[in-house]
């Protein structure tokens, strides 16, 4: 370790991040750029543990702990305190194929696990992994690497989220020819359209990134829905082996009275279009379209602006507390939304780890992400509301939203032993809404694919392979990602997706070279 006393000399510091009343301005990244020096100095926090926590990720108290891809942090940080960027990129590179992803979007339980972080704040090691890859893309070093040699295998990867996007790369460079198939008009699935363009720049990052993939040999074909407009059982014919990395895309509804209602969306109808709305003002395609036309015919083509759900002028109420709920949050904001209540149905966090949540777990704690920061600035407080949900949605008589009624609840145990929310009598008012935004989290992968390939499915409905190996009851058929294992981690997917990669891989050659 290069400074071994830097963790005692010098204080946890991050970027500063553009005023949250300014940023609601525009969609753009709202983080500003450290110097070098300054990062250098953050690297030097490391603390050169005996037994680094940070980078072996696990399962405690069903909550990540640690990296679940294994990146080498203690290595990087060294090596950024010492300057040798080019170095630090190599050793990032070695378990994670898309670094500018997880520095931006990850909620970093590497640094829940931080070995420093017992008693002082951790190492940052988030913003230094994403100033390494930003680096080595500003600096030249990021180039298409395809194959030197080609096996003739072909793999299908159905789905271009993390999970598929990894499990592409991976295959790809073991030389198998691989086709990515997206329902969406753009490839990147929840990179592309499940995370608002301030979070995480299409265009700058996502589509770098992609258009990369395809320099390197990956072909990607939109427009193209398996179980719709392909037949699944397609694939067993055309493929020598398929990669299911479809994600978990069937939303938890709510179904209350009034839930028809004209202004009742799910969270992913409203991002997704808005993000769509956002980039077809002018943008090129990069991938192949599903009737054939060449990627990139239409890199020069300007597309009218997609119709959206306006948050504009409307007293908004997001349901859910988690990152999606965050996003609806942060979209509403820029919309120009008249108010805006987030609900949650758990309490509020504590302001430090209790006993219950110690160190490596992922704590537990009350924060404020960019979304109730800006929604703060321009309303006065934080917009969560806590212990509540919804009874009855509210319209008028041409069906259109007015407002909610919600209640306040107490969490109790049942004659089972669970702990369920039983409501509070006397607590019960309505909210004021023109837009309400389900942002409750997701119940596992759409059924198509399934039925189609008879797929076993396990008790969540999600596709059934065994972790570690990734097989389905189907012969050449593998699962990976949110499909598999549930609603997750962006980091879990790309774990998930290498992994999967590597098992088709050895399905396919009979040995396999893929981490």
């Amino acid at each position: 370790m290069g400074k071994p006393t830097g963790f005692l000399e010098i204080k946890r510091e991050l970027p500063q991040d553009f005023d949250p009343a300014q940023r609601i301005k525009n969609w753009q990244e709202f983080h500003e750029h450290m110097p070098e020096d300054k990062l250098r100095a953050q690297g030097a926090r490391c603390m050169d543990c005996g037994i680094p926590f940070c980078h072996n990720g696990s399962l405690l108290a069903g909550m990540a702990s640690g990296c679940p891809i294994n990146n080498l942090i203690p290595e990087w940080n060294d090596l950024v305190y010492r300057g040798l960027w080019q170095e630090a990129l190599d050793r990032l590179h070695k378990t994670n194929n898309f670094p500018e992803f997880t520095g931006r979007v990850c909620p970093a339980p590497c640094e829940g696990s931080c070995v420093l972080g017992i008693s002082e704040p951790p190492v940052t090691i988030k913003n230094i992994e994403c100033s390494i890859i930003d680096k080595g893309f500003d600096e030249g070093w990021v180039t298409p690497q395809p194959p030197a040699k080609r096996t003739g295998k072909k793999v299908a990867v159905v789905g271009s989220g993390p999970a598929g996007l990894s499990a592409a790369a991976q295959l790809n460079k073991a030389g198998h020819l691989v086709t990515v198939f997206e329902r969406a008009d753009r490839p990147g699935g929840l990179l592309m359209y499940g995370i608002p363009n301030m979070k995480l720049d299409k265009r700058e990052v996502v589509e770098r990134r992609l258009k990369l993939l395809e320099a390197e040999g990956v072909m990607f074909k939109c427009n193209t829905e398996i179980g719709k407009n392909y037949p699944a059982d397609k694939l067993l014919k055309e493929f020598d082996a398929v990669v299911l990395a479809t994600g978990a895309t069937k939303p938890r509804d709510l179904p209350i009275e009034g839930r028809q209602l004209k202004g009742v969306h799910f969270a992913m109808e409203f991002l997704t279009n808005n993000t769509k709305a956002v980039l077809d003002a002018a943008v090129g395609r990069i991938c192949e379209s599903a009737s054939g036309a060449a990627a990139g015919a239409a890199a020069e083509r300007r597309l009218t602006e997609s119709a959206y759900i306006s948050a504009a002028g409307k007293d908004v109420i997001v349901i859910g507390g988690g990152d999606t709920g965050t996003d609806c949050v942060g979209t509403s904001m820029r919309h120009g939304c008249k108010s805006l209540i987030q609900l949650e149905i758990l309490p509020k966090p504590p302001d430090a780890r209790t006993p219950d949540n110690p160190w490596p777990q992922w704590p537990k704690v009350y924060k404020m992400d960019y979304g109730q920061e800006e929604a703060a600035a321009k309303f006065g407080a934080d917009p969560r509301q806590y212990l509540v949900t919804a009874t009855k949605f509210i319209g008028d008589a041409s069906g259109q939203l007015t407002g909610i009624e919600i209640v306040n609840v107490e969490w109790a145990k049942n004659d089972k032993g669970q702990f369920i929310p039983k409501q509070i009598a006397g607590t019960e008012r309505v909210l004021p809404a023109q837009l309400v935004l389900l942002a409750m989290g997701f119940l596992g992968p759409e059924d198509a694919v399934a039925e189609q390939l008879k797929l076993a499915r396990d008790p969540r409905s999600n596709y059934q392979a065994d972790h570690g190996k990734f097989t389905t009851n189907v012969p050449g058929v593998f699962a990976c990602g949110d499909c598999r294992r549930g609603q997750s981690l962006v980091v879990w997917a790309i774990n998930e997706g290498r992994a999967a990669a590597r098992e088709c891989d050895l399905y396919l050659m009979g040995v396999t070279e893929l981490p």
